[in-house]
């Protein structure tokens, strides 16, 4: 396979194409090497737009889906950013060419190792890639002007939102399947957030940020005489709404 002819026609013909347009990430997502970060077994899918498998249910994001998040997000030379999920280290890698500095927090061991030997065989010395749990809050006081989720997240931790410098941008996709938008949070004030939503898309959950709904159905007295709280049966990992209507006939 011709891997340079396959790298032009994905950014010319799929990630320029879906709005992508930020002229220093086009340059940068032709200059860094993805198929060296992507597995051996996998490296001939490295420039075919889809998400590509990397271990334990984990993947590398989707080519077009990745650069419209780092485009939202638009880091600068002189920034510092903090990366949630390093992968193999390529989101890391690309976010390099234009940050100052990239600090990535993964949870597992096993990829850690895996980005930082990635990112030393392209010669990339501004990423530190740290061994944690980033859904119990990182370095709490430290400030970033960029965070970005690399994996999808129930909703966005008020601490992460507070971890931004007035100025600074947040980008996570957000929710949970088969609904989940990519979302751009702005600090712009000590107490103030602005919030836009970029786009639909579906990602793998990054690892204890899926926080479990509650459902509770207040129904009300005049409809089925019943003045108190009822909650549906849980099956598994199902809520079963219908017992309600076999139980009341509400339907």
């Amino acid at each position: 396979m011709d891997l340079e002819k396959a790298k032009f026609n994905l950014v010319e013909q799929q990630i320029r194409t879906w709005n992508v347009l930020n002229p220093l990430l086009l340059e940068t997502l032709n200059s860094v090497p993805r198929e060296k970060f992507v597995p051996e077994k996998h490296r001939g899918m490295a420039f075919a737009d889809l998400n590509i498998p990397i271990g334990d249910g984990q993947v590398m994001i989707q080519p077009n889906v990745e650069a419209r998040l780092l485009q939202a997000l638009d880091p600068l030379h002189h920034e510092v950013v903090l990366e949630i999920g390093a992968g193999t280290g390529y989101t890391a890698a690309l976010m390099a060419h234009h940050a100052q500095r990239v600090e990535s927090v993964e949870i597992r061991p096993e990829f850690v190792s895996l980005a930082q030997n990635n990112l030393s065989d392209v010669g990339i010395t501004n990423v530190n890639v740290h061994q944690g749990d980033a859904a119990r809050g990182w370095r709490t006081g430290m400030e970033y002007d960029c965070i970005l989720f690399s994996g999808s997240v129930s909703k966005i931790p008020v601490q992460y939102k507070q971890s931004l410098a007035v100025g600074g941008r947040l980008v996570a996709v957000v929710g949970k399947e088969p609904i989940m938008n990519a979302v751009h949070v702005k600090r712009t004030g000590a107490t103030t957030w602005e919030k836009n939503y970029l786009f639909e898309t579906i990602l793998p959950p990054l690892d204890n940020f899926q926080s479990h709904a509650k459902f509770v159905f207040w129904l009300m007295f005049a409809e089925i005489g019943l003045p108190f709280p009822i909650r549906p049966l849980r099956i598994g990992n199902k809520w079963d709404l219908n017992w309600l209507s076999r139980r009341y006939a509400l339907y």
